[in-house]
């Protein structure tokens, strides 16, 4: 007897069960099937956006296209983009020109630190992407500082006009030809004699454009190829010299003799760099800048001669007082 009662209570639960079972209003189980039916057949699968979400922005293809690189770079130009944060201007030598922004570079205790100067030399490592303008700066090793521009305005400021035709000319491209073009030019800078500073500014401003596709020609005449001798007239717009028949009553500028052969040494970095008093080589900065003005349509899209780019500071060498100002 004590064996058969919980066969018995089990067998009642059962019956309960089956009862209550039974006891469901069929119009109410019909109701509910017919309420899943309708939501399998009008909304969608409860993956379909998180199956789209993975195929957008997880798939292989998508994480392919941003890479992390590393490319020796010099920083030209920063600017403020937040709180926490700078856009980064950089000549690199396996991208060209890129801008970049460096997340939290502000913040006291970014890795960062000091490196994203002004003209500071390292190896910036980026999250690049070709298809977008702003990559992100993920580090930069600062190579090199070259201290010994800030010991002389005027090395400075040829270092930023460098740093100017670089910045608004070079393609956002490999071309390695000007970066070391521009790594040469800030090292010549720095070595160069107290009173070769302009010289050696102008040098590399026109071996600088030259290698970005705008050197001037001054071996014949631009236009006929006839041979020039004695006043030169030189031709910003038309890119060199003009014979005597094609510079007309009026050419443009005339370089006499010694200053003609000063611009084709300055042309050549084999050549010795000549030896400029103050009136030539304030003749030589104006024919680079109209030359790179030109050459950037500065002048034209503006309607007048830009007075605040590193260029034109360098060239009227507005640091120095003028003779009635100075003490």
């Amino acid at each position: 007897m004590a064996n058969s009662a919980p066969s018995a209570d089990r067998s009642t639960s059962l019956t309960l069960r089956r009862t209550s079972a039974d006891r469901v209003p069929a119009s109410w189980t019909d109701w509910r099937c017919s309420r899943r039916q309708s939501q399998r057949r009008h909304s969608p699968p409860p993956d379909l956006a998180a199956a789209f979400l993975r195929r957008r922005f997880f798939s292989p293809p998508y994480i392919s296209c941003v890479t992390l690189v590393s490319t020796p770079a010099i920083v030209l130009r920063t600017y403020r983009y937040s709180e926490t944060s700078k856009v980064v201007r950089l000549a690199t030598r396996d991208y060209g020109v890129q801008s970049a922004i460096a997340k939290g570079v502000l913040r006291p205790r970014s890795p960062f630190g000091a490196a994203l100067e002004t003209l500071s030399e390292g190896v910036a490592q980026l999250y690049h992407k070709e298809t977008r303008e702003l990559q992100t700066l993920a580090a930069f090793d600062v190579i090199q500082l070259r201290r010994g521009l800030a010991d002389d305005l005027g090395r400075f400021a040829g270092a930023a006009a460098l740093s100017e035709v670089m910045l608004k000319m070079a393609p956002p491209a490999p071309l390695p030809a000007a970066y070391e073009a521009f790594i040469r030019g800030l090292d010549a800078l720095v070595r160069a004699a107290a009173g070769q500073t302009d010289a050696a500014a102008v040098r590399w401003l026109w071996l600088l454009v030259g290698v970005l596709g705008f050197a001037p020609q001054l071996d014949a005449c631009v236009r006929d190829g006839n041979a020039v001798s004695g006043t030169v007239a030189f031709s910003v717009g038309e890119g060199g010299v003009l014979c005597a028949k094609c510079a007309g009553p009026q050419p443009p500028t005339k370089l006499p003799p010694q200053a003609y052969r000063d611009l084709v040494a300055l042309n050549d970095e084999q050549a010795p760099l000549p030896a400029l008093d103050a009136p030539h080589a304030a003749a030589h900065r104006r024919l680079i800048a109209r030359f790179v003005r030109h050459h950037l349509d500065e002048t034209r899209r503006n309607g007048s001669e830009p007075k605040s780019s590193a260029i034109d500071i360098w060239e009227r060498r507005a640091w120095v007082p003028p003779p009635s100002l100075a003490l």
